[in-house]
């Protein structure tokens, strides 16, 4: 569904004519059995399971066409019709033979409902109808030690008769149509795989009627209390729900369609029509692949009229959780349901879905992974370099977006511009056949290449050395995000609706139908750089995910659907009797797009406030310090704009800061068990600028914030960060009587180098060697620390 609707936007925003349908295949013993267990008809339970799946396709942002469902007056319409053509194609045989019946239930035996030893690979838990160990198709007959999967009761095989499609009989059309479909429209390696396997084997007839009631009835005299099998109609469902969008649209006086536009069938097989006019591409998982690549298309064939067949087949593999295998049927793993109340955002994840789809492989799901990868990719690479250039832009230019004009006499923006190019055409090309997880790293490696170009051209240096090519470079950088902004719009439509509108912009969107929005932006706009005047608003759209709330995660959906909710009754009714309410153990959304880390509990003890350990300091003269201060040390104002839990280490902070650098910059402290963040957030500090970085528990600190210590009236340790809120971030800190030029900023130095200075309080005044730390001209003074040290 996710991959479908991924290139369903693409071929809109590319300006084709497209249509992308979808729905619950309804039918089936499944279905009727459910609906026995849970006291319901099989419509009242198809009613209740299918307002859930339309509820979570909204909250993923799935941009259907129409979403239906195959219980319909159009799916029985369009069924019968095709079984008819192909009864009187003399392609259905009525057999007689034995199924199997359960003597306990009194009933025959649908092929799922029956497990047994697979009878190719000796699985044990074969399913009738497919061994979910080898992926060979089965007879129920054909299993091993069969049992009836409701009752466990050993069934005996009875006499019944049903109806098969003659697959043999279709071959000879079916094979020359498959092996050019199969060429021409670039079936995925698994999906010409498999079907050459069938074919290998030679087709058999299949069986498409069913002892049931829940299901289609088959118009043909002596089959009155039979059903189609649910894998015969359920291919037939993507017309019905076709024709049921345009039976919708036509009732409400909207304008329509002909539903056979899309799919032919007016004219007989080889003559011209609608059919020769559109590619059907259709996204599965491999386990489905045979009824999508022979029994649907062997159906239209044999119809013998023209129909819209196959074009491009998209077959996935496998997506596997943790240390084993999603599994529908036994509840393992993390579903839609579970997705839509995890408080994790919607594209987020879309984001690791797609940047790890198994388009080729199979892949497995872990959270860890999950965490890194959108702390580091969504966040650390597409969220930084928007951030960072928007920032630039509002700071710097008033909002307004730079001129790109008469780029060529810039080298490096120009040059950026090309490699940009070079590679949205790439990305072009694989999405065009559907390549959704190449084309999906083409896009980030987009942003990694402007983020590489932000750095190069230092653009904060520049603005006031080299203005011409600074202004060039930030203007080519929005025209960056904004292509980024169209090319994520299908996988990631919410957070790209916001990028747009950070520039005034729309994206192009629009479900079939609805009147185009001239001046939305579509993939006809890559490429272009005209039309962006201003950074109208900016924000942050998505925050770091900590291990805490990972680990939460992985606990919370671990065993299966089953044992979480009868885990989930447990707590409830123990929290009911003893008075507590019941608590979530996973961080819940702030809004959209934005993880809150959760809270962990201090595990006792006052760390120093600096980040790295101050070493004993050698015995300098006070004149020796200062002039250490001065060839070594480099310090700046900068301003706290982000104040956050360190994931992993209860009392660091990372604090995002503006140090007039232009670009955002990360530091840790252990201001955490002094001060709550709100007390950090808007000061203007002073940065010790030029310490080498610092991993600390797995986050790179870039800088020292100073802070001082002192008792508070209870005699208590406290801390104060030196705050000079009248110097404008990037203003140097130097010693009374120094230029301030700070020479040494650009020279990396230790720990050592930095404390081998001695940092005091002295009467309130912030001095090295006696003499007081100016900013802006002015002296730095503490508010609550007399005399102590700073660290």
């Amino acid at each position: 569904v996710l991959s479908a609707d991924v290139f369903a936007r693409f071929c809109r925003s590319r300006g084709y004519d497209t249509l992308y349908v979808c729905g619950t295949d309804e039918y089936g013993t499944a279905t009727e059995t459910r609906a026995l267990e849970e006291g319901k008809t099989p419509r009242q339970l198809c009613d209740h399971y299918f307002a859930i799946h339309d509820d979570i396709y909204r909250w993923f942002g799935i941009a259907f066409d129409h979403f239906g469902r195959t219980s319909t007056p159009q799916q029985t319409e369009i069924v019968q019709s095709l079984f008819k053509d192909l009864d009187e194609k003399g392609y259905i045989k009525e057999k007689t033979g034995e199924q199997l019946f359960c003597p306990r239930c009194e009933r025959f035996l649908a092929d799922r409902y029956v497990r047994g030893k697979c009878p190719h690979c000796g699985y044990d838990g074969a399913r009738g109808d497919q061994c979910e160990q080898c992926g060979k198709l089965l007879d129920p007959t054909e299993l091993v030690e069969p049992h009836c999967s409701t009752c466990g009761q050993t069934p005996f095989a009875k006499e019944t008769s049903h109806l098969y499609i003659d697959l043999p009989a279709i071959q000879e059309r079916y094979l020359p149509w498959m092996e050019a479909a199969g060429s021409a429209g670039h079936w995925a390696k698994n999906a010409l795989q498999m079907t050459r396997s069938w074919i290998r084997d030679g087709l058999h007839e299949r069986a498409i009627t069913r002892d049931l009631k829940w299901g289609i009835p088959v118009p043909k005299p002596g089959y009155e209390t039979k059903v189609f099998y649910v894998w015969f109609d359920a291919p037939i469902g993507y017309m019905s729900i076709t024709k049921a969008l345009a039976d919708t649209l036509a009732a409400q006086g909207k304008p329509s369609f002909d539903w056979q536009d899309w799919w032919g069938g007016k004219g007989s097989a080889g003559s011209p029509g609608a059919a020769d006019n559109v590619d059907l591409f259709q996204f599965i998982g491999k386990d489905n692949i045979p009824f999508h690549t022979v029994i649907f298309p062997s159906t239209l064939i044999g119809s013998g009229r023209n129909w819209t067949k196959l074009f491009h087949m998209s077959s996935s593999e496998y997506l596997n959780y943790e240390s084993g295998k999603f599994s529908k049927s036994a509840g393992v793993g993390v579903f839609g349901n579970d997705a839509k109340e995890s408080g994790i955002p919607a594209d987020a994840w879309r984001f690791y879905i797609f940047y790890n789809r198994p388009e080729k492989a199979d892949f497995q799901f872990a959270w860890k992974d999950f965490q890194e990868k959108y702390n580091g990719e969504l966040i650390g690479n597409l969220g930084n370099l928007v951030n960072r250039t928007l920032a630039f832009v509002k700071r710097y230019y008033d909002g307004v977006i730079p001129s790109v004009d008469g780029l060529s006499a810039h080298g490096e923006a120009a040059a950026l511009w090309q490699s940009v190019l070079a590679q949205e055409a790439k990305i072009t090309e694989l999405l065009e056949w559907a390549e959704l997880k190449d084309a999906f790293h083409g896009i980030f490696q987009v942003s990694d290449t402007a983020n590489k170009a932000f750095q190069a051209g230092e653009p904060w240096k520049k603005r006031t050395s080299a203005p011409d090519e600074a202004a060039a470079l930030i203007g080519i950088l929005c025209y960056v995000i904004k292509d980024l902004a169209i090319m994520l719009q299908p996988y990631l439509p919410h957070y790209a609706r916001r990028v747009a509108r950070f520039f005034g912009k729309t994206l192009a969107e629009g479900a079939y139908g609805q009147s185009a929005d001239a001046a939305a932006l579509s993939w006809a706009n890559l490429g272009e750089t005209g039309g962006l005047e201003k950074v109208v608003e900016s924000e942050i759209i998505f925050t770091p995910l900590d291990a805490t709330a990972i680990d939460a995660y992985r606990e919370r959906y671990a065993g299966t659907q089953k044992d979480r909710a009868d885990a989930a009754r447990t707590a409830a009714a123990g929290k009911a009797s003893s008075g507590d309410a019941p608590t979530s153990a996973a961080a819940k959304a702030q809004g959209e797009g934005a993880l809150k880390p959760a809270a962990k509990a201090s595990s006792g003890g006052a760390p120093k406030p600096a980040a790295p350990d101050a070493p004993a300091k050698p015995a300098l003269s006070p004149a020796e310090q200062a002039a250490h201060f001065d060839a070594h040390i480099a310090l700046k104002a900068a301003k706290i704009l982000r104040v956050e839990k360190h994931p992993d280490a209860d009392k660091l902070y990372v604090e995002t800061l503006d140090d007039g650098s232009g670009s955002e910059r990360v530091i840790l402290s252990g201001m955490a068990p002094y001060m709550p963040p709100e007390a950090l957030l808007g000061k203007t500090i002073v940065l010790a600028d030029n310490l080498k970085p610092r991993k600390m528990r797995g986050l790179t600190s870039y800088g020292m914030l100073l802070a001082s210590d002192y008792l508070d009236g209870g005699g208590k340790e406290s801390v104060e960060v030196l705050d000079i809120p009248w110097a404008a971030p990037g203003t140097p800190v130097v010693l009374e009587g120094s230029a301030p030029d700070n020479k040494a900023k650009d020279a990396e130095i230790d720990a050592d180098c930095f404390f081998a200075v001695d940092i005091r309080v002295e009467n309130r005044r912030v001095c090295i060697g006696g003499r007081q730390l100016t900013a802006d001209g002015k002296g730095i003074t503490t508010g609550h620390t007399v005399n102590g040290g700073v660290h």
